[in-house]
């Protein structure tokens, strides 16, 4: 069932996203060559619980990190850990924070040192095509508007689209209904309403779009080995549009 958040509840969802948000800068300006994943991990968790605020991935069906942090060829749920970050790697930090009863879910895809211009390619069609998505969200447009929209800009640019996961409701629970594809059929799917809030996050692959998950049960990687960027944000509809509540700047 969709849930459809009143005014008042998304305004305490502003405050879970601002931290989500802000937890991913800090990330962003933290991560360097030689450090590994999980003292990424720890930036993140330390931003989260000084704020007040709990990571919402940390122990989420047994996940053993506060942050999911994919390097290249993994698209995402990569467990922090010994992992070396290199100069030249691309590294999506997706990140949830719990506070006042709420979520907020976000993620960035951030380049580490001098990275190829293949990657920094591949970053921009992902980021680009989820902001396009967000500028079309209103009342009565249709998920699979939204689907299609990511879809063909990413494949026009010669990429593709992950299809085994998808974005979501966000709200009391991490991930709520409806499903948001990242591909579609424009005049398909659930209309969005005033009040909806859901996390739009196009997970793009530079080769094929088939991926495969590990035997730990959460890293996902490209089946090609190529590379996977991830861009993610939590967006309130509104009658005019929508509010992106993990915007760190609001």
């Amino acid at each position: 069932m969709i849930s459809i958040k009143s005014p008042s509840e998304i305004e305490k969802m502003r405050k879970a996203g601002l931290i989500t948000a802000r937890a991913i800068l800090t990330a962003g300006k933290a991560i360097r060559p030689g450090m590994t994943t999980k003292e990424l991990d720890t930036v993140v968790r330390k931003y989260i619980t000084s704020h007040g605020a709990k990571p919402s991935f940390l122990g989420y069906g047994g996940f053993k990190g506060s942050a999911c942090i994919s390097i290249n060829d993994v698209v995402i749920h990569g467990i922090p850990g010994s992992q070396v970050i290199k100069n030249g790697d691309i590294v999506s930090v997706d990140v949830g924070a719990y506070i006042g009863g709420y979520h907020g879910d976000s993620c960035r895809t951030f380049a580490v040192g001098e990275v190829s211009d293949e990657a920094k390619a591949l970053m921009k069609s992902t980021e680009e095509s989820l902001h396009l998505a967000i500028s079309m969200v209103k009342p009565g447009v249709r998920l699979g508007d939204l689907g299609a929209a990511i879809q063909k800009y990413n494949e026009d640019n010669g990429y593709s689209v992950v299809r085994e996961f998808v974005g979501h409701g966000v709200g009391h629970e991490l991930h709520e209904d409806p499903e948001v594809p990242n591909f579609g059929k424009a005049g398909h799917g659930v209309r969005l309403r005033e009040g909806m809030v859901i996390a739009i996050e196009p997970m793009i692959n530079q080769g094929t779009a088939a991926v495969k998950v590990e035997k730990d049960g959460w890293t996902t990687r490209t089946v090609d080995g190529k590379l996977s960027a991830h861009f993610e944000h939590t967006i309130a509809v509104t009658k005019m549009g929508c509010i992106i509540l993990t915007d760190p700047n609001e």
